[in-house]
């Protein structure tokens, strides 16, 4: 279902972009919805790159849309257990700890169910793109525990060359969280694969017992206690 608040005026704009703003999916999305030929304009199977007038009629898979001239963007403080899905297959979800007035927002990355902290949610695709695109290396912060102390070696191997998983290098910066204890560590990351920081430490034979994070580019958690949300 596609939310619809009331039309943005314009003369023009790229499709992609007019699709973007009309569902909150990523321009790429977008793009890879056109070029599957889910989308029409008045009718007519719509191209990459196709520019709409005000007056077009845009539909994705059959249903007309209408871009938004508000966009809402939230930040989560995600408890532990909680799915970043609205299917939970009888787990709880995100979507539980929200009203229904925002279930229509999409989250921006996610977190895994063992994993807390923040987590944004909007209907802004272009948001989403430059958070989660890897040209614009947004940073993301994370305090994890490790089941044991990290050996130096291990920590000079993760920051210097990375470490060698299924999809490519993981490299990632560490600091102490404290200086006599190395089972706490803060870690800095410009990448979002799946479970990077988990398959990191357990290439190396650690598991993660505790991720949290607390900054994604600009944002921060700060004070947003665990399982509330507010609007930014």
């Amino acid at each position: 279902m596609y939310y619809v608040l009331c039309t943005l005026y314009y003369s023009v704009m790229r499709l992609n972009k007019y699709i973007a703003s009309a569902t909150g999916m990523s321009r790429r999305a977008a793009d890879k919805a056109i070029e599957w030929g889910r989308v029409t304009i008045n009718g007519t199977m719509a191209n990459t790159g196709q520019q709409v007038a005000e007056n077009d009629v845009v539909a994705l898979d059959g249903t007309t849309l209408k871009v938004q001239n508000s966009k809402q963007t939230i930040m989560l403080n995600k408890p532990v257990g909680y799915i970043c899905s609205r299917d939970g297959q009888g787990g709880k979800t995100i979507y539980d700890l929200l009203p229904e007035n925002l279930h229509h927002l999409k989250p921006v990355g996610r977190l895994d169910k063992n994993s807390s902290g923040l987590l944004l949610l909007t209907d802004d695709g272009d948001l989403a793109h430059s958070l989660t695109h890897p040209s614009f290396r947004k940073t993301k912060i994370y305090k994890i525990a490790l089941n044991k102390p990290l050996e130096p070696l291990h920590r000079q191997m993760i920051g210097d060359n990375g470490i060698m998983l299924d999809d490519g290098v993981s490299k990632l910066q560490l600091e102490r969280i404290n200086d006599t204890d190395n089972s706490n560590w803060k870690v800095l990351m410009h990448e979002g694969r799946n479970r990077q920081i988990r398959r990191t430490f357990e290439a190396l034979g650690y598991n993660v017992v505790k991720l949290h994070r607390t900054n994604f580019g600009s944002y921060a958690l700060n004070n947003l206690k665990v399982g509330e949300h507010r609007v930014i």
